[in-house]
């Protein structure tokens, strides 16, 4: 069968260890050449057969799965697949062909960013969501769903996709209301051994980028400051199902 399965945000030790358990057993490898730690792969075996799919087409990646049906194939994605991993399609041609396969998540880059900054995105009255988006560039986005449109919450917003259009992430981001002072950051290779953190305003984005690589992650929001309140949850005036009020 088929296990879609995280690699994780980069750093070899944060794949789940099922992950770990799906590399050691796999006859093939598909991964994402561009993006996943090659490291990850020295558990396979010696006979396990890859295939870089930076290099393939969803027809090409389709052609292994058919011809290899009877083996175990591991499509190894960079973070956690379900975002932005573009497994559905795959899934889908698996479906057709009455493929079985299933998923292995993973820790996607957007949490290895917030441990890189040591960030909590959803603080007490500053923000209690994440907005998870790309720019619109090449690829277009459904209507409503444009940094412009998301901007207008002042979430916590973390920008995949989008290091090569910062000058339009910034334009977007203060035109859809938030204030240019808004902290943010770009983080390149969050958990790598070479990550790399840019830290300053949405006034500075497209400026900041200049010395980041286009695949470095957008974090934005006021969480990346420091004025916040206390959680409820350990206030001890509150009550809870564990505990009683003091």
């Amino acid at each position: 069968m088929v296990h879609f399965t995280g690699a994780g945000s980069g750093a070899p030790d944060l794949i789940t260890i099922r992950g770990d358990r799906l590399l050691r057993n796999a006859d093939i490898v598909i991964y994402a050449g561009s993006l996943v730690n090659k490291e990850l792969l020295k558990v396979c075996r010696e006979d396990c057969v890859f295939y870089d799919s930076a290099y393939m087409t969803l027809e090409d990646i389709a052609e292994v799965y058919i011809k290899n049906r009877d083996k175990d194939i591991v499509r190894l994605h960079t973070g956690d697949p379900s975002v932005f991993g573009a497994v559905r399609e795959q899934m889908d041609i698996l479906e057709k062909e009455g493929i079985e396969y299933d998923c292995c998540p993973g820790v996607s880059s957007f949490c290895g960013a917030a441990a890189a900054l040591k960030a909590e995105y959803t603080l007490p009255a500053v923000s209690q969501s994440v907005i998870i988006a790309r720019a619109e560039g090449r690829t277009p986005v459904p209507k409503g769903q444009r940094i412009v449109d998301y901007a207008a919450h002042n979430a916590t917003m973390v920008i995949f996709l989008s290091a090569g259009l910062s000058d339009k992430v910034q334009r977007e981001l203060i035109e859809g209301g938030m204030d240019e002072n808004t902290p943010c950051a770009a983080v390149y290779k969050a958990t790598w051994e070479d990550e790399k953190i840019i830290r300053g305003k949405i006034k500075d984005l497209h400026s900041m980028m200049k010395d980041i690589d286009r695949m470095a992650l957008i974090v934005v929001g006021k969480v990346l400051g420091n004025d916040h309140e206390l959680s409820r949850l350990y206030d001890s005036s509150f009550e809870t199902g564990y505990r009683k009020s003091r």
